[in-house]
Formats: structure tokens, sequence, C-alpha cells
């Protein structure tokens, strides 16, 4: 773990206790299965953007894509009658389509990726409330799905599965991200994109390569989204989910600038949000006020982020000119 990482965890640990000296019904099981499993939800969704936002990009449709394939994926199983692990693969795969449509128009287009995502917003929105004529999706009175269920939404010896699908995804994606050749290009990429296309890094596959992660992921969520409400109005399932999961990422160290970030600190990151947002619900503040959380929670991240950077550029310029002399004092 790197010192941000050390520091983010002792900050969650702090905030827990003053939580739960408010209030002690926060360390009740129930509540902390609960928080468990909104932490697995948005955890997985969280990682996917860190992958994009650690080359520089953004993904802001993200929100809008857990509401389309989570209809689409309520319909396949219970309104048409689709084996449920073919509907799972087929939502994962039309996830890495969108993904793969946001990084071809990035990398080979070359345009911007708040302007590819922002289109992706409102047109999967838009078009998850037409496929339900601005109706609700949902299961009909009795229709289970035991073992999907079960995955999705149950629990293993007291533990949210959907936590145990992010511990799993969080091993997985820490190999790619911190132990791969893939990982070391995206940070390359991050850092200067010119740079790594320079040095023979194709860039343009890697980045659409972090979109189609980030696409994939983002189904997986939709599914366990879709299992954990059991109905969905497309008109505001998942609206600001993409804010949740930039709000994580940039609590979790990552740079929005690109080319900084670790797995870890996203995790963490998501579990000090979801800490934020349970501190609001167990302290009586107004729910309307979850929003204004969120973007301060933002907006200190972002400016803890850029004061970090300014100081260790000043670090090294100092240790450059204490350098100098004794460089010059040998050359003498």
């Amino acid at each position: 773990m790197s010192k941000k990482d050390i520091g983010l965890l002792l900050l969650i640990l702090v905030v827990g206790a003053v939580v739960a000296a408010i209030n002690p019904r926060f360390l009740l099981p129930i509540n902390l299965a609960n928080t468990s499993n909104l932490i697995g939800l948005f955890g997985i969704l969280s990682i996917g953007q860190a992958f994009v936002i650690i080359t520089g990009g953004i993904e802001l449709s993200v929100g809008s894509s857990i509401a389309l394939l989570g209809v689409l994926f309520i319909d396949f199983i219970a309104t048409r009658g689709m084996d449920w692990p073919v509907a799972f693969i087929l939502i994962l795969i039309l996830g890495g389509l969108i993904g793969l449509a946001h990084g071809w128009l990035i990398a080979r287009l070359k345009l911007q990726p708040f302007v590819v995502t922002l289109c992706g917003l409102l047109i999967y929105r838009g078009v998850a409330r037409f496929y339900t004529a601005d109706g609700t999706a949902g299961f009909a009175f009795g229709q289970n799905f035991p073992t999907l269920e079960f995955l999705t939404a149950g629990r293993t010896y007291g533990v949210p599965n959907s936590f145990i699908a992010l511990i799993v995804i969080m091993a997985i994606m820490w190999v790619v991200l911190h132990r791969s050749v893939f990982g070391r290009y995206l940070y390359a990429i991050g850092k200067n994109e010119e740079a790594a296309r320079f040095s023979g890094i194709r860039t343009g596959r890697i980045i659409m390569a972090a979109y189609v992660i980030c696409g994939v992921l983002t189904a997986l969520a939709a599914i366990y989204f879709a299992m954990y409400t059991r109905s969905i109005s497309p008109a505001s399932h998942g609206n600001f989910y993409e804010l949740y999961a930039i709000a994580a990422a940039v609590l979790g160290g990552f740079s929005l600038r690109g080319g900084e970030g670790s797995i870890v600190g996203v995790i963490l990151g998501t579990i000090l949000l979801q800490e934020l947002q349970n501190l609001v619900n167990l302290l009586g503040i107004p729910s309307s006020l979850n929003f204004s959380v969120m973007g301060g929670v933002i907006l200190i991240g972002v400016l803890v982020d850029q004061q970090w950077g300014a100081f260790r550029t000043r670090r090294r310029l100092v240790r450059a000119a204490r350098a100098e002399p004794s460089t010059e004092g040998q050359r003498n």
C-alpha cells in the first residue's frame, strides 16, 4: 500500500469511529451488511471508471448504461423467457461493445472523452426510456431465479455476495493494473500519451481496451443493481452513479489528469464514500443533501490531489537544487 492508501485507510477508521460514537447503530450487523452490499455494487462500477481515468479520460455515461443494461437484463429473463446465464453473458457483451464504441471514437477519431461519454449519457437514457415506453421494468409477482438471486443479492456466511464479487474483481484488476505490461502502458499513457506513442506503445488500442474494461464492469454492476432493486424506472435508475464512481476514484488517489492511482485506493475511496453516505443517513440529515456531500467530497479530493502534486514538484526542485552544487564540486 502507498502512503496515500495508508492515509486513506486511517481516515476511514477515524470517520468510522466518529460515526459509531455518534450513533451506535452504525455497528449493527444489519447496517454493516447493507453498507458492504453497497460497497460491492459501487466498487465494481468505480473500478471500471478508474481504468478510464488513469488514461486521462472520463466516462460520464455509466449511470445511463446502468439503466439501459438493467432494463434489458430484466426484460430478457422476466419477459422474454431467456435463460439467465445467456442473458448475463449477452449484457456483458453489450457493455463491452458500448465501451469499444466510446474508445474507438476517442482513440481513432480523436474526440474528447467528455463529449463522447456525455452524448452516451443522453443517448442510453433516452433509449432505456423509449424501450419501456417510460414505464417500469420489473419481475412479475412470484417470479424467482434462486441461483441468480443468490449470486447477486444473497449472502455467504453473512457476507453479501456482491461484496465477495468485488473482492474477486479487485484481485484480478490489481494484477492487471499493477503487475502486467498492459497496466504499465495505461500509466504511461496517462502520464504523457504522446511520449508513450513515440516509445512504441499502441496508445489507441490501450485506450480502447480501457473503455472496454469499463463497459464490461459497468454491465456487471448493472446486473447486480437490477437484482438489488428488482424493478427499474429508466427515468431515474442510475442517476448520478457516474459521479459516485468518479468521487470514489478521486478519493482513492486517482488523478483526473491521468497516470496515477491504485486499485486498493479506489476500493478505499468507495468505502469512505459509503461511510459518509451512512453518516448522512444516521445523523438524520435530509437525503436531498447527499449530492452536496458528494460534490464537496469530489472538490476536496481534487484540491488535495492538486496540492499534493504541487508539493511533490517543489520537493523535486529542492532536491535537484541541493544535488547540483555537489555535482559541480566533484567536477572541480
